[in-house]
């Protein structure tokens, strides 16, 4: 991480928003001879967003590329706010603001590429993953451990909720609605 504050910043999330090509994904694309594209995810994000779901902790996507391949792990991650195809990012964090009546100081984005860089501008919560362009990394209040496709959205919800001392609470009640 990049600041010692890590743990003050994320006290404020209320909100969520990842890229997905180098945040979600290692940011590979595989295309096969018949046009077949297929991405890699890492499969614990899909622990972290449980967990986001019971701490009601909303998450969107926010891709520059659209790709099946997102909107199919969107759809298994329970991520119903999922915006692709879109370069300009920064003219929908109002949206998705207004969407989950969320203020715009209160939403975590993160990012790793040039295109990300407005929206870091103007999020209360600017992250980036250690593998980002260094612009990026210039532009973020913190820098994930996890590299881009190695499990940012567990790391990021798990230190979120411990900031607001809601990590505990939220596994047990996880614990009683799935396990038991």
């Amino acid at each position: 991480m990049k600041k010692n504050n890590e743990s003050i910043i994320l006290q404020n999330v209320k909100l969520l928003i990842l890229d997905v090509d180098g945040v979600l994904t290692d940011g590979h694309i595989i295309i096969s001879s018949d046009g077949t594209e297929s991405k890699s995810f890492f499969i614990e994000d899909g622990t972290g967003a449980a967990i986001a779901n019971f701490a009601k902790l909303p998450l969107a996507l926010l891709s520059g590329r659209y790709s099946k391949c997102t909107s199919i792990r969107a759809e298994e991650l329970g991520i119903d706010c999922c915006i692709q195809g879109v370069l300009d990012k920064k003219n929908k964090i109002p949206i998705i603001s207004k969407k989950f009546n969320i203020p715009i100081k209160n939403i975590a984005y993160v990012g790793d590429g040039l295109v990300d860089i407005p929206v870091l501008d103007i999020v209360g919560i600017p992250i980036s993953v250690p593998n980002a362009h260094e612009s990026v990394k210039n532009k973020a209040s913190i820098i994930t451990e996890s590299y881009g496709g190695k499990g940012v959205l567990k790391e990021l919800v798990e230190k979120i909720l411990k900031s607001q001392f809601r990590y505990d609470d939220t596994l047990l009640l996880m614990k009683k609605k799935v396990f038991n």
